[in-house]
């Protein structure tokens, strides 16, 4: 009996981690679940640590909980502690210690849903999170008949070349691990090579599941993770504060500069500091770089700013909320965010959304957001090579109105495309391919 897409599609989403009162990954997840859960009739199956946050916005929707057993409940704290030095994470043993966890839930999701699965009970199954290419999905097992979609699946990026003692500091010696893992975690060659449609974060991801995996490029598409929410959208298409920012934007008043993110190393907050110090002194005195973020590396670029004398120029916010960060934008001109190794980047969507220029570095997902009509991409030569021309750029974007105010326009325009309800509707379109072919498939067998 031939599927039908006239009616709402059935969708099993697995997102183990999926929480609308999280930040990162399991926000990221919780958006996708909610856009998706618009659009179709959706089973979610996540962690039972989402519960309460999930219930308390959905108390009415069709949701599974897999809780953990006590073994790794018990297990967790130790592996915490095996992973941090002085209170910093070492991601990547971080991420191999706490892979039987997700090897748990990944086994009582197919347990659960195995045979629904075999009798037809969902048009489509796709899994969200976790989103490193590196975790498998038993269910995949099941889905002879029913499309199985993957992703977005995003990271893999290594560290620019000339930057090798950062890629130190950040434990990226351990990446061996996911290397290893790859030839020992049973399932996760299976899972790729029998997805029916793989979702990429990124340009380099989608490379790496192809060349890994012997894939052909039509099963793997391009589909960036991160999306905006409306409160991310002030301005209107018709008349939007841009307009009012933009058209009066004369040389001689302050110029706000903004960088959003964690006060780490590969953020490179430093960096946007440093290229500050470079600006000739009548630039200089206008400008004033508002740092919103925490971290480890809070202290040291606090005494770079006073060592460079610019205490009066540079501005710590400290952490702010994710949802208060919307004042910050709407207050800034130009966003600085120069960071090495960025998967995903959201803020960089962030502030297209309320119409900033953005000035990021050329490496991951940050530089295919950005395009020569919205920003500026620094190709990651040297570090002295990216301060020197993320100075430039502000001195170009502070000193030309039109050139301010047309990329503003644009990255409002491009933002747009990243608007959740727009990728929820692209993501439907391609469950209805996918079910389509394979009921042909049916049909031919």
């Amino acid at each position: 009996m031939l599927k039908t897409t006239a009616r709402k599609l059935k969708v099993l989403l697995i997102i183990e981690q999926c929480n609308p009162d999280d930040v990162s990954v399991p926000l990221v997840g919780y958006r996708f679940y909610n856009s998706i859960s618009q659009l179709c009739e959706t089973t979610l199956v996540t962690h039972g640590r989402n519960k309460a946050s999930l219930e308390k916005s959905h108390p009415d929707r069709d949701i599974v909980y897999l809780f953990e057993s006590e073994l790794s409940r018990r297990y967790y704290p130790f592996a915490a502690w095996l992973s941090s030095i002085q209170g910093k994470t070492i991601w990547p043993l971080r991420l191999a210690l706490t892979y039987p966890i997700y090897a748990e839930f990944n086994h009582s999701v197919y347990v659960r849903f195995h045979r629904a699965i075999e009798q037809g009970e969902y048009d489509i199954v796709h899994a969200i999170t976790p989103m490193m290419p590196r975790y498998p999905v038993k269910v995949v097992r099941a889905c002879a008949n029913t499309p199985f979609v993957i992703g977005p699946v995003n990271g893999g990026i290594p560290y620019p070349k000339g930057f090798r003692s950062l890629a130190i500091r950040e434990f990226s010696g351990l990446n061996f691990l996911r290397w290893v893992g790859r030839f020992l975690i049973p399932s996760y060659r299976e899972t790729y090579q029998k997805a029916n449609k793989i979702l990429a974060g990124s340009k380099y991801t989608a490379s790496l599941i192809q060349d890994l995996f012997k894939i052909s490029s039509d099963r793997i598409v391009l589909f960036h993770e991160n999306g905006l929410t409306r409160d991310f959208f002030p301005m209107s298409a018709a008349s939007s504060s841009v307009d009012n920012r933009t058209d009066s934007y004369p040389t001689d008043r302050p110029l706000s500069l903004l960088f959003v993110g964690r006060l780490v190393p590969y953020k490179s907050a430093d960096i946007v500091i440093e290229a500050v110090s470079l600006l000739s002194e009548a630039v200089r005195d206008r400008v004033q770089l508002t740092i919103v973020g925490d971290g480890p590396e809070r202290h040291a670029l606090q005494r770079q700013v006073e060592r460079l004398n610019l205490q009066k120029s540079v501005h710590f916010a400290g952490w702010i909320a994710h949802t208060k960060t919307t004042q910050f934008y709407r207050k800034a001109d130009i966003f600085c965010f120069p960071s090495l190794r960025e998967f995903g980047g959201a803020v960089v969507l962030e502030a297209m959304a309320h119409g900033l220029p953005c000035i990021v570095v050329n490496h991951g997902g940050i530089g295919e957001y950005v395009t020569d009509d919205t920003g500026f991409r620094i190709e990651p030569v040297s570090r002295t090579g990216i301060v020197r021309a993320l100075a430039e750029k502000i001195v170009l974007l502070a000193n030309n109105p039109a050139l301010h105010d047309r990329m503003s326009r644009c990255a409002v325009a491009r933002a747009r495309m990243f608007a959740w309800e727009a990728k929820a509707q692209r993501i439907v379109v391609l469950y209805q391919t996918q079910i389509k072919k394979s009921e042909a498939m049916i049909i031919s067998v």
